[in-house]
């Protein structure tokens, strides 16, 4: 089959690339996701948004796509390397819950947030606490195959075996040590050396029986696993963050190799999201949960943003620019609005003679250049609104919204979703924070009887109320009403 005309920016290769499926007709996508240990913040949108965008373009190219997004609930430690405390037991020990209550916790709490975001759910989404028996028998493969190594219970890959190691970051194998950031353990032969399992130690919760006795698996090695398992030994598309190519995906390409395995044909990469200039940081308190960003602004304008900058520049947030992008998508779509207003119903098969299809086209085709593709529905929009006051002929306008549904709604994702405006939200935002000091004051009076009524009013309309030690926070819900015949 011949390529699309799609290029893609390949880490592996350091260069653009057409874009050419290993099955014709068929795309296998897979993409790092989360590990569910807290609330989804800023920086989680961004890789399920650009997937989104890249699986709807994709398909809109007459492709079928799978995409595969993983859920680590366990062996992601607290240095992202092969020393610290697991993420999840030390949130379970936080919050006094079992660690796969934590787990079911933000895995929910993800998902429900990008869906608010317009994205798509993946095709599979394997945890990989579902996943054990794979992944120590890839281990138990790379240990026949000479190329891992067992000390006291834990196995690791033997990176000096393996003479390719760095290929994707570039990396030069003898300037890792430093690069590792992990200082030598007694029992590894190498400090560059990575765990494929570990020995769990006196009070470790999450533990499995494997050859080696008891323990748990290392955090690479669960989406060499997983990829493969469900896209096939040799797949298309590999995706993540930048901050994942060392050492997170070198480890998975060398490992899945040295398994015998091709692996990811082409590797994809996001950079970051900051929040007013600065990197997001939890340790700072400099981040802001998506949870807390959807309670003031519309959560379609948050992926309008996002799609405003190349994936592969840092995207800024602050709060101009949140209200920029949610002014730039309410007139998007008040613009829509009216064109499908002024479009009668039948005959919608006309061609569009416009060449605004063929330049949304082609900036996606360059590397997925969704802000020339949004500065192109903009144009059109303007022509758009030009034809409607000029009184244009039915064929010109159907012509129009069908590009706006392919272009915008269909693999942007942007005019679906959440309705509500940026002064809705602030607007809704204001009068829940008056509602609830009213329920204050009415606290402080011992006047429990009308601050239970407000309450539960609120919690009829979807607005749910928190008292913490920090004060009175909302959120919002399931009506009531709604909820009681679920």
């Amino acid at each position: 089959m011949p390529a699309t005309p799609l290029q893609l920016y390949n880490t592996l290769t350091r260069r653009k690339e057409p874009f050419e499926p290993i099955t014709p007709g068929h795309v296998g996508m897979y993409l790092c996701g989360p590990t569910v240990y807290s609330e989804p913040h800023l920086g989680h949108a961004r890789g399920p948004i650009l997937f989104d965008v890249l699986r709807r373009y994709l398909e809109y190219l007459g492709l079928r796509v799978r995409l595969v997004t993983n859920i680590t609930d366990v062996g992601h430690l607290t240095d992202d390397a092969d020393d610290g405390e697991d993420k999840l037991l030390k949130r379970a020990k936080l919050e006094q819950l079992e660690p796969m209550e934590i787990a079911d916790k933000y895995f929910w709490a993800y998902f429900d947030a990008m869906a608010k975001l317009g994205v798509r759910r993946p095709d599979i989404t394997p945890r990989a606490t579902g996943h054990i028996t794979e992944q120590i028998a890839m281990t138990q493969t790379l240990l026949e195959r000479g190329l891992a190594y067992e000390r006291g219970g834990n196995v690791y890959f033997d990176v000096s075996a393996w003479e390719t190691y760095g290929e994707l970051s570039g990396r030069n194998v003898d300037d890792l040590v430093e690069g590792t950031r992990i200082a030598t353990r007694s029992d590894k032969d190498d400090p560059r050396d990575f765990a494929l399992w570990k020995r769990a130690e006196g009070g470790h919760l999450m533990r499995w029986p494997s050859p080696w006795g008891e323990g748990y698996p290392g955090w690479h090695i669960e989406c060499s696993v997983m990829s493969t398992k469900y896209l096939g030994d040799a797949f298309d598309i590999h995706g993540g963050g930048l901050d994942l190519i060392f050492p997170h995906h070198e480890c998975e390409l060398a490992q899945a190799k040295a398994a015998g395995k091709p692996f990811a044909r082409v590797w994809l990469h996001f950079n970051m999201v900051t929040l007013e200039g600065e990197k997001m940081a939890k340790s700072k308190g400099h981040f802001v949960t998506l949870e807390e960003l959807f309670r003031r602004f519309d959560p379609i304008a948050v992926r309008f943003h996002l799609l405003g900058t190349h994936y592969r520049s840092v995207s800024d947030f602050s709060e101009a620019s949140l209200r920029a992008s949610a002014q730039g998508l309410r007139r998007l779509r008040e613009g829509y609005a009216a064109l499908a207003r002024a479009v009668e119903d039948g005959g919608d098969e006309d061609a569009d003679p416009s060449p605004y299809r063929e330049r949304f086209e082609a900036a996606m085709n360059d590397d997925l250049n969704t802000a020339q593709a949004l500065a192109v529905l903009y144009d059109a929009l303007r022509e758009t609104n030009a034809a409607l006051a000029r009184g244009a002929d039915q064929a010109t306008l159907r012509a129009a919204k069908r590009f706006f549904d392919d272009a915008a709604g269909g693999v942007l994702g942007i005019l679906g979703g959440a309705a509500e405006t940026q002064g809705d939200a602030e607007l809704v935002s204001g009068l829940v924070e008056l509602i609830s000091a009213q329920r204050q004051e009415a606290r402080l009076r011992r006047d429990f009887a009308t601050a239970d009524a407000i309450r539960e009013r609120l919690a009829a309309l979807g607005i749910v109320l928190e008292d913490t030690p920090d004060g009175v926070r909302w959120k919002r819900g399931v009506p009531k009403t709604e909820a009681e015949t679920l």
